[in-house]
């Protein structure tokens, strides 16, 4: 968090000077209007770059790989590890019986089987233990 922090203030205060550096050029008459937009254009552009790039590394490196073999020890189903993943996408159970198109009760009765194969008490519980399990994806 520190990091993230550091890099966008230092970002803010190389951005405030080169707008403080283009305006003096341009009330100096050294530089046109266009030459001064073209290079904060283009900063900008750099950084878009950037960023973009690092939150595609850092997808990259979140997604782990899927334990099937501790599904299959759980005793979890298909169907429930459907439910288990539309629960880790922040859906309700109503939501997920539209989605999966079954009952309201029926997902009900998934997720209590599921609360009890990861001995969770709450959805987020069961979440939790599932990221750590690695049987689903973070």
């Amino acid at each position: 968090m520190k990091k993230t922090v550091f890099v966008f203030s230092s970002l803010i205060v190389a951005l405030l000077v080169l707008f403080k550096f283009s305006k003096y050029s341009y009330v100096s008459g050294d530089v046109s209007l266009e030459i001064v937009i073209a290079v904060i254009a283009i900063v900008f552009f750099i950084i878009g770059v950037y960023i973009n790039k690092r939150t595609l590394q850092k997808e990259k490196l979140s997604s782990i790989s899927i334990d099937y073999k501790k599904i299959e020890q759980l005793g979890i189903s298909k169907r429930e590890y459907e439910v288990l993943v539309q629960i880790s996408d922040g859906l309700s159970n109503k939501e997920i019986a539209d989605k999966l198109f079954v009952s309201e009760s029926t997902i009900k009765t998934h997720v209590s089987s599921l609360l009890v194969k990861l001995d969770a008490k709450r959805r987020t519980q069961a979440i939790q233990k599932a990221k750590a399990l690695q049987i689903i994806a973070i």
